[in-house]
């Protein structure tokens, strides 16, 4: 049996492709940018072209450069970005561009909705778990069949990113239960909910919505025209996959109850793994339904890594360009004391607002106390620790009362950042070995469907220990809750306001 597979993980921004064996060594990796288009306020999408040469493109660099003959890789499995839409003909041709989970432009649709029943967000959380975003599926196609009817009329699927990557790898029009129920759908089901669909006022269009599968399964292989793009074999398994929050959860060892998984990447998002749905506290967060019957509560800042790549474009455009620009930020940030000297950062900068420590959709990132005697270093300082307090309100959201948090994305290479979050937190924070957690989880589905371990709890146990280990150091705790208590009094006044 093949001992080699291959993870797609296909970020908002960002297409990444390795490849592992049945321990979760990496031995290639491959990544291309698919830049977002803003063409309208509150909207965000991604060229379904772009997108789809960006998935050809990682796949066949991993395969080339991972030194294992391509015969003897046995699958692949996917993962993406998780709810938006992306509208598809019967011939799996894209039209219109896809939409990203970030997207907000179905506001008006929730507004009315709001207007008739104002119980009605609640209502959608007691089914989903999750506080309602506007990029999910169901307010986003109820937009598209009342603005764009033309395009509707053509359409016979709606899928999420991940599931239009699989169409066109293998011809599968099809989703996993990670995405059906958060579009939304039923947490408890872990399934689409015919309640949530007639909510929406999407009866006559539930057919575009594809079967929904278990997401270590495959149920399809490659097409003889993806075989000969990819390099790889027709007919290669294709795991059904899931959305990049369960997938990074599985690749980072976290897939087990009690465990507490943090990503600090584009996003900040941590949460814990639980054996039922647990929809507390109330109208708050987001929950997910993971393989192998687990449920994952989890709080979102909707902006984390952004947060430092928007800085240093607005504020040290001499460094964007520079290959050691993190670094340089770093250093900057390092010469200040804790507190980064009474300057408080709230990093709220995406356009849908929050949904946790409380929903907000106005709120946006702001810097507050500037003086004249801030500079460039007091910024930096102040975001960076910004992004850490945001963490920890995350965490006191979710009640967590363990000692140990799994840290994923790219800001856990930062040890700078992540000694500081675990001295926030007052909490060991382990970062597993590897970069590309979200592609080795999505690897270890298609292993798992494939036979080479019991479950995927077992696939993903397999995968946890080692890394690095950062112990929260107990001088700091003083000088970093009087950071947070500022921090919440500014994040308090600007929440009140909106």
């Amino acid at each position: 049996m093949a001992k080699y597979f291959l993870g797609l993980d296909a970020g908002s921004t960002l297409c990444k492709a390795a490849v592992f064996d049945l321990a979760g060594r990496q031995f290639s990796e491959a990544k291309r940018r698919t830049p977002m288009s803003r063409p309208h306020a509150g909207w965000c999408e991604l060229d379904p072209e772009i997108c789809w040469h960006a998935v050809l493109e990682v796949i066949s660099e991993a395969v080339d450069t991972c030194g294992i003959p391509p015969a003897e890789i046995g699958g692949i499995g996917i993962s993406a970005a998780m709810v938006g839409a992306w509208v598809v003909d019967a011939a799996g041709n894209a039209l219109r561009p896809g939409i990203n989970w970030e997207d907000s432009r179905s506001q008006t649709i929730l507004n009315r909705m709001i207007a008739a029943d104002p119980a009605v967000m609640s209502k959608i959380f007691q089914s989903s778990g999750s506080v309602l975003q506007q990029g999910c599926t169901l307010p986003v196609l109820a937009w598209l069949v009342e603005n764009e009817p033309e395009v509707m009329a053509r359409a016979a699927h709606v899928l999420s990113y991940k599931d239009f990557i699989r169409l066109k790898l293998t011809g599968l029009a099809a989703t996993d239960r990670s995405e059906a129920s958060v579009i939304p759908g039923s947490a408890r089901q872990r399934q689409r909910s015919a309640g949530m669909i007639t909510l929406f006022g999407l009866d006559d269009h539930a057919r575009l919505l594809p079967p929904v599968f278990d997401s270590e399964t495959t149920q399809s292989g490659l097409t003889a025209e993806a075989a000969a793009m990819t390099g790889l074999a027709e007919g290669l398994p294709v795991a059904i996959g899931a959305g990049d929050v369960a997938a990074t959860v599985i690749g980072a060892g976290g897939l087990a109850a009690g465990v507490a998984t943090a990503v600090l990447g584009t996003t900040c998002m941590v949460g814990i793994c639980h054996d039922r749905p647990v929809f507390t506290p109330p109208d708050l967060g987001l929950l997910f339904s993971l393989p192998g019957d687990v449920w994952y509560r989890s709080m979102v800042n909707v902006a984390g890594t952004l947060n430092l790549d928007w800085a240093i474009g607005a504020l040290a455009p001499d460094l964007a360009g520079l290959a050691d620009r993190y670094q340089q930020v770093t250093a900057l940030a390092e010469a200040v004391p804790i507190g980064a000297r009474d300057l408080v950062y709230l990093p709220y900068l995406s356009e849908s607002g929050i949904i946790a420590p409380v929903v907000s959709l106005d709120a946006r990132a702001q810097f507050a106390g500037l003086t004249s005697r801030h500079g460039r270093p007091e910024l930096f300082r102040a975001i960076f620790e910004g992004v850490a307090l945001a963490l920890r309100d995350l965490f006191d959201a979710l009640d967590f009362d363990g000692n140990r948090v799994v840290l994923t994305g790219g800001g856990s290479q930062s040890p700078f950042w992540t000694q500081m979050i675990a001295d926030v937190l007052q909490r060991q924070v382990v970062v597993p070995e590897g970069t590309q957690f979200g592609a080795r989880g999505a690897a270890l589905l298609a292993a798992t469907a494939l036979g080479h371990f019991a479950d995927i709890r077992a696939a993903s146990r397999s995968v946890a220990g080692g890394g690095l280990t950062y112990q929260p150091n107990a001088e700091m705790k003083e000088a970093y809750d009087a950071a947070l208590r500022r921090y919440r009094q500014h994040r308090d006044r600007l929440l009140a306001g909106n």
